[in-house]
């Protein structure tokens, strides 16, 4: 099963900012996140899933939290107390990959984890206090560019 994080970053680093939805609109770029997930599970840290205001539609939604009391609300979404338990709920269902989609405690979580990075960088700096993790490109190189007009999508693959 592949593990791929999937994130939208600033040109500063930063993909949120506390308490807060989306730093920016853009369409294209909501569009592509949509059709890649689609069908696909998708590990949510609980803060980020709750800023949603719904799951994610066509997706299991994997909310990963350290709150025990949280139970499952529905069968698309799943509360999880570790990256290791949601990675073994996608093993057992066989799923051909699962997308790691935030918040910023989840993604320097699963960087030791992921396979891929699937990384919109957005084209301007905005305010926030959450910030993507370093892209080490001893560990990550380039496999495919997309440029976009307000973004470009860069998949990397993890060296082996």
């Amino acid at each position: 099963m592949r593990k791929i994080v999937i994130a939208a970053v600033a040109n500063n680093g930063v993909i949120g900012k506390s308490g807060s939805g989306m730093l920016w609109n853009i369409p294209e770029e909501i569009k592509h996140f949509k059709n890649t997930t689609t069908g696909f599970p998708v590990i949510l840290g609980r803060k980020t899933f709750e800023l949603l205001g719904k799951p994610l539609s066509n997706r299991v939604n994997l909310v990963l939290t350290r709150d025990a009391s949280l139970k499952n609300v529905s069968d698309n979404v799943v509360i999880f107390n570790s990256l290791s338990e949601c990675f073994q709920f996608c093993e057992t269902k066989k799923y051909e990959k699962v997308f790691i989609a935030g918040g910023g405690e989840v993604y320097s979580q699963a960087f030791k984890y992921a396979d891929e990075l699937l990384i919109s960088f957005i084209n301007f700096s905005v305010e926030g206090d959450i910030f993507f993790p370093e892209i080490d490109r001893n560990i990550w190189y380039v496999d495919n560019r997309d440029k976009q007009k307000k973004f470009e999508i860069i998949h990397f693959k993890k060296k082996t």
